[in-house]
């Protein structure tokens, strides 16, 4: 079991003073069998009045909104969190299983595509190829690394408006793109998937006390008797070096920060994420 601290700054410059804005927050890692949260608080400069609550898709969201004209917001989570390393379910299902009316009703939001995972027949070919000769459980794990040798990892090359269809044409993108590009394959194999957003702690021999300069992660959850991790973008089940903060479909519902402002101009933004060792 690993101790982590989480500190994830985001800061907006506006062009000229904004009036008012309104914010969502999805900063706060999830408390669930495999992570404790010691620790979570949003704070934000100017001051705001906030208030907390869960969102459909079970991600914990700060919502926050500010009525004083300013030209600066700064948001700030910081977080303390126990994580452990993630386990494959013990109840395995098979394909005739995940077809039921009873599977399908219960994950059908898991299972349709969506903007950032369009259908597709080339990808769904694959899938049926993987399906042919792999069960669920394993075919997870295929449908990964299927994707990691087709992406290349490259920051920059794509946005956060990319699909993952768009990502595999080009033929690289980051982690929300391997991310995506599993969903899809996964999904189009009837097997309920959703998306985690996240931290990743790089070093696994990590010493304690060193503060680095961390990321946000993204990765995918299938659920196949049992809901588990799996990291596409490294090739591998997730372990104490993650920490998961949000779910759902895709992207879109985990999205770290979005509200809307009154005001003229666009803004700049700056994101440092510092992540630490503590235990």
């Amino acid at each position: 079991m690993w101790r982590l601290r989480v500190v994830h700054s985001t800061g907006y410059a506006y062009k000229s003073p904004v009036t008012a804005s309104y914010n969502e927050a999805r900063l706060t890692p999830r408390s669930d069998s495999r992570q404790n949260v010691i620790l979570n608080r949003v704070e934000t400069v100017p001051a705001t009045r906030s208030y907390r609550y869960v969102d459909y898709w079970g991600t914990a969201v700060t919502a926050f909104d500010l009525h004083a004209p300013h030209t600066e917001l700064e948001v700030t989570a910081s977080s303390v969190v126990e994580t452990d390393k993630g386990e494959m379910p013990t109840d395995k299902v098979t394909w005739e299983d995940l077809k039921s009316e009873a599977v399908l009703d219960r994950y059908d939001e898991y299972l349709v595509p969506t903007k950032y995972t369009p259908d597709s027949r080339r990808i769904a070919r694959v899938g049926q190829r993987i399906a042919k000769y792999h069960e669920p459980q394993e075919a997870v794990v295929e449908a990964a690394n299927w994707v990691h040798t087709e992406l290349d990892y490259v920051p920059g090359t794509t946005g956060v408006h990319s699909s993952g269809l768009d990502a595999h044409r080009e033929g690289k993108g980051v982690c929300q793109d391997f991310a995506h590009l599993t969903l899809i394959l996964l999904r189009s194999m009837g097997i309920p998937s959703r998306y985690v957003s996240g931290y990743l702690h790089p070093t696994r021999k990590a010493a304690i006390g060193d503060t680095i300069d961390g990321q946000s992660h993204a990765w995918v959850q299938a659920w196949t008797g049992g809901w588990w991790h799996f990291d596409p973008t490294n090739d591998k089940e997730i372990n104490e070096q993650y920490i998961s903060v949000g779910v759902g479909r895709d992207y879109s519902d985990v999205t770290p920060l979005k509200g809307i402002y009154s005001g003229a101009g666009s803004t700049d933004l700056d994101v440092v994420v510092e992540i630490t060792r503590l235990a």
